[in-house]
């Protein structure tokens, strides 16, 4: 299993950032995928997941109306648009075919 996240960065309050993810070594569009997050001094915080066929989404409270979790099956590639950041999003997010399945991450900071 490969996973390699990208599109981590700086961004300012209220702005936008789109996470790409890029899968390889296992059947990708059988795979519900999932977004977490591990915020400086925190543990891993669960974001989002999406069902194998991309029709069925779920979020955490936190981000909730925020983000958005998609997926692109014949590019074996999962997504994360979050938008209206808030401080409190700054965190390293993970891709993840499972808990212990997962990228090396890409940093999110939103900061003014």
């Amino acid at each position: 299993v490969q996973l390699v996240e990208s599109g981590g960065g700086l961004v300012q309050p209220g702005g936008s950032l789109r996470l790409s993810c890029v899968a390889s070594g296992f059947p990708f569009r059988l795979y519900v995928m999932n977004w977490y997050r591990q915020a400086p001094g925190k543990g891993l915080e669960w974001v989002s997941r999406i069902g194998s066929d991309g029709t069925e989404t779920t979020y955490s409270d936190s981000v909730k109306g925020r983000f958005t979790i998609s997926r692109d099956n014949y590019l074996n590639a999962l997504y994360l648009q979050m938008n209206n950041l808030k401080p409190e999003d700054t965190a390293v997010y993970y891709c993840a075919k499972s808990l212990i399945e997962r990228g090396q991450g890409t940093q999110v900071t939103v900061s003014s």
